[in-house]
């Protein structure tokens, strides 16, 4: 959750997945509540919205803001909603943070736009530019090179840091452990996203977890994260496993509308939803 002062999160936090409908076209608004019920519930610090698991990037602008919305309206008091921020371009990037601080979220997060290979002065402009619009929300810079295709450079980092002063860590999602220990900087929060290498980044000074996992396992995740529980790694990793060969989206909310939450499969194409044998696999999880 974010502390008193607003100096940032903490903890175990959820990558939510988007509730949509109409085969993924629509969003469906009236599932965030019961959705975020479920993660505070399940121990959960706060989650974070519109981030890989949120399918962020399939949505349109005006979609995303209103998810923010709705995700912010929904949560219970104490819990940190924190907003994906990061779009192909800069202008997008910074109109959806500017929205985000205005609609009251907990953290903002932004992650390096995809397929340009940008230099180390365009890439420190984006973040700065991203930072400045959403200031004095706790600001993150999310790491996942698998997903924008190049990792960021240390030196952005070093570089942000002394001209955000609303810079407060990282997610980093980066496998292996070797690719996220560049990234456990003094003073800055990272807070790791693969949910195999949690306990390895507690040990090296994290501060936290945000998993897509957690979505559906909640309770897993947390325990994981507060007590650093050795049955909750190898439950994590089992269940990573086993979903590796699945579409991971629509997995998710499968297994959540098993557990009786009012999420429906739908995800945005080109994402798919599970075949009749894929289905099978992921239920037998719940």
């Amino acid at each position: 959750m974010a502390d008193a002062e607003g100096r940032g999160l903490r903890g175990a936090i959820a990558a939510a997945v988007t509730p949509l409908r109409d085969g993924g076209a629509t969003l469906d608004e009236d599932a965030i509540e019961p959705l975020t019920r479920f993660l505070a519930t399940g121990g959960l610090d706060g989650l974070l919205a519109l981030g890989t698991t949120g399918e962020g990037v399939m949505l349109s602008i005006p979609e995303r803001r209103r998810v923010a919305e709705r995700f912010v309206e929904a949560a219970p008091a104490g819990f940190a909603i924190a907003i994906h921020c990061g779009a192909q371009t800069t202008a997008d990037t910074v109109a959806l943070a500017t929205h985000a601080a205005a609609t009251g979220a907990a953290a903002v997060a932004v992650i390096a736009p995809p397929y340009f290979a940008f230099d180390d002065r365009s890439l420190l402009m984006h973040f700065i530019e991203a930072a400045s619009a959403c200031a004095p929300v706790p600001f993150y810079v999310y790491e996942f090179s698998a997903r924008s295709g190049y990792a960021i450079p240390r030196g952005v980092i070093d570089g942000l840091r002394e001209r955000a002063t609303n810079l407060r860590g990282l997610k980093v999602s980066d496998n292996p452990f070797d690719a996220v220990l560049p990234y456990l900087i003094d003073g800055l929060d990272v807070f790791v996203g693969s949910e195999p290498l949690v306990l390895q980044g507690l040990e090296h000074g994290a501060a936290g977890a945000v998993s897509g996992l957690a979505t559906a396992f909640p309770d897993v995740v947390a325990t994981l994260v507060h007590r650093r529980d050795g049955e909750a790694h190898e439950q994590v990793r089992r269940l990573r496993e086993a979903l590796s060969h699945l579409p991971f989206h629509a997995a998710m909310k499968e297994i959540l509308s098993a557990r009786g939450i009012a999420v429906r499969p739908d995800v945005r194409a080109p994402l798919r939803g599970l075949t009749p044998d894929e289905r099978a696999v992921a239920l037998r999880l719940v």
